[in-house]
């Protein structure tokens, strides 16, 4: 399900931007302050979700770290943030590497030593088609509200024997695009973005047209992730 134009037309739609890109916005001031509690407001109904902001900055624990199992080569972390996953893949010995459209994400990872690249996921990156393992995980199968382009986007960037790492949504029938915004408790927000969110039934649905199949799924600890590969 690709953003329905109406949700584009009311008066109170700015131009979408994307998720993390400002420097001065609700997320990359709680990236700098792990206490901070953020919301994920959907602009057309108001209905929103916590987002609990301090384990962005936190160590991987072991359910991040079970996704590494089995992988030998180079880790791409999409929408990486302040590179938890990243500093995870580099103490197993990986080459990894993390990409955020933040800059404020960016600049933290890198400050720690931690290999990270601006910019989309969209844009041209190093080793294009020769990825071992690409990550979305903590939402970010929701990155640009197009599920299906994104998928396909991954499936460019892996080797032919790569695998895609998703974390998707707790509600397995879930598939769902929309405009949102992020909001901290004291009511500063961010501009519009389009996000998605998609359950294990739609991964499933979607993931054929990018060339992908899932091969595997799994709940660990309050968290649903899935396996793809190249079909």
């Amino acid at each position: 399900m690709t953003l329905l134009p109406a949700l584009l037309e009311g008066e109170w739609a700015p131009e979408p931007t994307t998720f993390g890109a400002g420097g001065a916005e609700p997320y990359a001031a709680a990236l700098k302050n792990a206490d901070d509690v953020l919301y994920l407001r959907r602009a057309s109904s108001g209905e929103h979700a916590t987002i609990d902001a301090g384990r962005w900055s936190a160590d991987a624990d072991d359910t991040d770290l079970c996704l590494l199992d089995g992988i030998t080569g180079p880790v791409l972390d999409i929408g990486c943030g302040p590179g938890r996953m990243v500093r995870a893949a580099m103490g197993r010995g990986l080459t990894a590497l993390g990409l955020d459209v933040s800059e404020t994400a960016v600049r933290m990872a890198a400050d720690a030593g931690l290999d990270v690249l601006q910019g989309s996921v969209f844009d041209p990156l190093p080793r294009e088609g020769a990825w071992a393992a690409a990550l979305l995980v903590d939402g970010n199968i929701g990155i640009g509200g197009d599920a299906s382009a994104l998928l396909a986007r991954c499936a460019e960037l892996l080797a032919p024997s790569g695998v895609l790492l998703v974390e998707v949504s707790q509600d397995a029938a879930r598939d769902d695009s929309y405009l949102g915004t992020i909001e901290d408790a004291t009511g500063s927000r961010s501009a519009v973005f389009p996000w998605a969110e998609i359950g294990i039934d739609g991964l499933r649905d979607r993931a054929g047209a990018a060339g992908l199949v899932v091969s595997q799924d799994w709940r660990l600890d309050g968290r649903w992730f899935a396996r793809l590969l190249r079909a």
